[in-house]
């Protein structure tokens, strides 16, 4: 890991969302890879996260890797909570109709 450099530039490919009709989140470029692996972790829904992968330079990184980077000492930026998943809409009315 001392061989990684969170400041070089980075894209971020998030997985499809297959069970929705939108992609969801698209191809990102990020200025620094911090940004990408903080963004990866704590904005991207679960389910884009599962099957992302970032490339910094020449390395790939799946969500195992991207995890591993954010939880690394050397993470640079401050750590916030990740968003809860916002629930379905079906279950929503299924919950308010019992």
């Amino acid at each position: 890991m001392a061989s990684f450099s969170f400041n070089t530039a980075a894209e971020l490919f998030p997985a499809a969302i297959r069970k929705k009709k939108r992609a969801g989140f698209a191809y990102r470029r990020f200025g620094t890879a911090a940004e990408a692996v903080r963004f990866a972790i704590e904005e991207l829904p679960a389910d884009s996260l599962n099957g992302a992968y970032l490339q910094v330079d020449e390395a790939r990184f799946d969500q195992s890797g991207i995890r591993t980077l954010y939880e690394s000492q050397d993470f640079p930026l401050p750590r916030r909570p990740r968003k809860p998943e916002p629930e379905p809409a079906s279950d929503k009315a299924d919950n308010e109709a019992a």
